[in-house]
């Protein structure tokens, strides 16, 4: 594969920020949007199946002119199961349990943890004194969410709680997977949006409880745009491309202010006030990812190795 000529590494880091900023916008407002979504009209399932079905659309011809069908099938597989199918079914279904501060907590805060051991382990990438540190506070800040789940006044929570870090591990490994098979991002997003649409759309149809055709059209039009165009485009092709340019740890830890905007913007918007021990937890999760910043020290990607992966 070709290099791509004249790369500027600085400018490629740039961009990795600027991408990891409009993450950070449109997650927030996923977590506030995902709960009013299971709060109404519509399932888990009927989410998806915008989500899936609202990208897929928009990306189709992305991926026929780029001929990605012809992209390593195994690869495609895993990333379509991680985060085509597997994040949305279990983050959605998770909304449907627990409020709008636990995901805010649990979705991009258990995000570097996860990822931070999945790179050990595939990638053969070491956890600093630092890192480690802010994985710490991390933790912390988990357990006291999830202990706000079990025991305190959000009764059943933490069954929506254990959906949220199995969707959160399910994201990380996405990372991992699209940084060490150097999937571009536009390829990465058209694929998986494509493949999700063809594999989940069919069993919805057929099998899978719906609320869609009682739900009124402004909100599935709503949740149709912010998920499948938001939530899967925008912020899919800017998640994969900061994870090209700045590393997979540095991304998950700029994501440092979700847990932060996302639960305290739930207070007003969604009437769900947070107790003090849920405060402490998003407290501790934010502290712990912003020193994951501070700690992170992955170089750009050189630029013969960042060039096309697929379709060129």
């Amino acid at each position: 594969m070709a290099a791509a000529p004249g790369r500027d590494p600085s400018r490629d880091r740039l961009a990795g920020y600027a991408a990891a900023a409009a993450i950070v916008l449109i997650w927030s407002g996923f977590i506030v949007v995902s709960r009013a979504g299971a709060r109404g009209s519509l399932g888990p399932f009927d989410l998806v199946a915008l989500r899936v079905a609202v990208s897929a659309a928009i990306l189709l011809p992305v991926y026929l002119s780029r001929r990605l069908w012809r992209a390593p099938p195994g690869e495609a597989l895993w990333l379509t199961l991680t985060a085509g199918i597997g994040y949305g079914v279990l983050a959605y279904s998770g909304f449907v349990s627990a409020p709008a501060a636990h995901g805010a907590v649990l979705l991009p805060g258990a995000l570097p943890f996860s990822t931070a051991l999945l790179a050990v382990v595939l990638l053969g990438e070491r956890v600093t004194r630092a890192r480690a540190f802010a994985l710490a506070l991390i933790a912390a800040g988990i357990a006291a969410v999830g202990w706000h789940g079990f025991a305190g006044d959000a009764q059943g929570a933490w069954r929506g709680d254990l959906l949220f870090l199995c969707a959160s591990t399910a994201w990380a490994l996405y990372t991992v997977l699209v940084r060490k098979w150097r999937w571009r991002a536009i390829d990465a997003t058209a694929t998986i949006a494509v493949l999700a649409a063809a594999a989940f759309l069919p069993i919805y149809a057929l099998a899978l409880p719906s609320r869609i055709a009682d739900a009124p059209l402004a909100e599935v039009l709503f949740q149709g745009f912010y998920q499948g165009v938001l939530a899967v485009v925008v912020a899919g092709i800017a998640y994969t491309r900061a994870v090209e340019t700045l590393g997979p740890l540095a991304t998950t830890s700029i994501t440092a202010i979700v847990p932060a905007t996302a639960a305290l913007a739930a207070w007003p918007i969604l009437g769900e006030p947070l107790s003090a021990l849920a405060l402490g937890g998003v407290a501790l999760v934010s502290l712990g990812m912003l020193a994951g910043v501070r700690a992170s020290r992955t170089p750009a990607i050189p630029a013969a190795r960042h060039a096309a992966r697929r379709g060129s």
